[in-house]
C-alpha cells in the first residue's frame, strides 16, 4: 500500500478521505488487511508526512485508529484522550492537522463501553481526572430520554452519553476554531463522528 505523497493529498476530496476510514473499518472487521510493508512506509516518510484524516479518539487501549481503520505509518493524525474529550490543546492540534498539513477529515470517535463516560456518569471525583470527567457533563445533561437508571450501570443510558459526547464535541469544535469551520463551510474538509462497537470492531458513523 502507497503512503500518501503531497500531491495525492491535494488532489484527495473529503468524501474520498471518509471513503478510505470506511472501507479500512470493514478490512478491520472482515479480519483483512491491505498490504503494506511498514518499515519501507518509515523511510518513505523520513522526509515528509501528508496524512489524510485527523481522528480524535479515545485512549482506550482497544480503539486504536490505526488499526480499526487499517491504515498504516503517514495516513493520519491519531489524537488520543480518555472520553475523545477537546480541549485547546487538541483543538489547536486539529487546526495544525487541517490548516496547515491540509487533512481532509476530522472524526470524532467514540466506542461502546468507554471507562470516561461510565466515570462521568457515575459521577467520580479522582485527582486530576475530575476535571477531565467533567467535560462529558453536558453530554449527561441532553440525554433526557433516560428517566431512571441514570448511572453507569445501565448500558443503554451510557451508550446515549456516549453518541450525545460525540455530537456536542463536533459541535463545540465548530464553534470555538473559527479556522476549521472556515474550512468546512468552504468544503475543503469535513467532520463526522462515530461510534466504535467494542464487541464486534465496527464503526458506525453518523454525519452532522
Amino acid at each position: 500500500m502507497y503512503v500518501h505523497s503531497k500531491e495525492n493529498q491535494s488532489k484527495l476530496s473529503p468524501e474520498t478521505a471518509f471513503k478510505y476510514l470506511q472501507e479500512g473499518n470493514a478490512r478491520f472487521v472482515q479480519n483483512l488487511r491491505a498490504n503494506r510493508n511498514l518499515l519501507q512506509q518509515v523511510n518513505e516518510t523520513r522526509d515528509g508526512q501528508f496524512p489524510f484524516a485527523t481522528i480524535l479518539s479515545c485512549m482506550d487501549s482497544r480503539t486504536s485508529a490505526e488499526l480499526i481503520f487499517d491504515q498504516g505509518l503517514g495516513d493520519i493524525f491519531s489524537i488520543r484522550v480518555a472520553g475523545n474529550v477537546l480541549n485547546e490543546d487538541i483543538l489547536g492540534s486539529m487546526e495544525f492537522a487541517t490548516k496547515v498539513v491540509n487533512t481532509k477529515i476530522i472524526v470524532v470517535l467514540g466506542h461502546t463501553k468507554c471507562g470516561a463516560i461510565v466515570g462521568a456518569c457515575n459521577d467520580v471525583k479522582l485527582g486530576n481526572l475530575t476535571q477531565l470527567l467533567d467535560k462529558v457533563k453536558p453530554a449527561i445533561e441532553h440525554e433526557t430520554t433516560t428517566q431512571t437508571d441514570r448511572h453507569g450501570k445501565n448500558p443503554e443510558f451510557v451508550k446515549n452519553v456516549t453518541e450525545i459526547n460525540v455530537h456536542l464535541t463536533i459541535q463545540k469544535i465548530k464553534e470555538e476554531s473559527p479556522i476549521i469551520a472556515e474550512l468546512v463551510q468552504d468544503g475543503q474538509i469535513k467532520i463526522v463522528g462515530g461510534l466504535y462497537d467494542v464487541d464486534n470492531g465496527k464503526v458506525d458513523f453518523f454525519e452532522e
